[in-house]
């Protein structure tokens, strides 16, 4: 969760798309140059233990963009592919 967030503050749709679960990865990603990713929050995690399969993790990420500031809360579902850990999707809890 922590890689994907600071991947959307530095602008890099490639490890986005490459830490993105094969059955739910969209074929492009694009970035808005205008939102500046200011902090995140991580409220609550779930599975992911060191032999899950699946796990969750609730988070809050803060942004600006045009004078304006707010955050995307969110429970994201991740699950292991390949050995490694890539997001399936996410539901809005704001």
């Amino acid at each position: 969760m922590r890689s994907r967030y600071s991947a959307f503050a530095v602008g890099d749709p490639a490890y986005l798309l490459a830490s993105w679960h094969s059955t739910t990865r969209p074929r492009t990603l694009d970035l808005d140059p205008a939102v500046r990713w200011t902090g995140l929050e991580v409220l609550a995690t779930s599975g992911g233990a060191l032999l899950a399969a699946e796990g969750a993790v609730e988070f809050r990420a803060h942004w600006a963009a045009g004078g304006m500031t707010g955050a995307q809360h969110e429970r994201s579902r991740f699950a292991r592919e390949v050995g490694a850990w890539r997001y399936v999707d996410g539901v809005s809890l704001a």
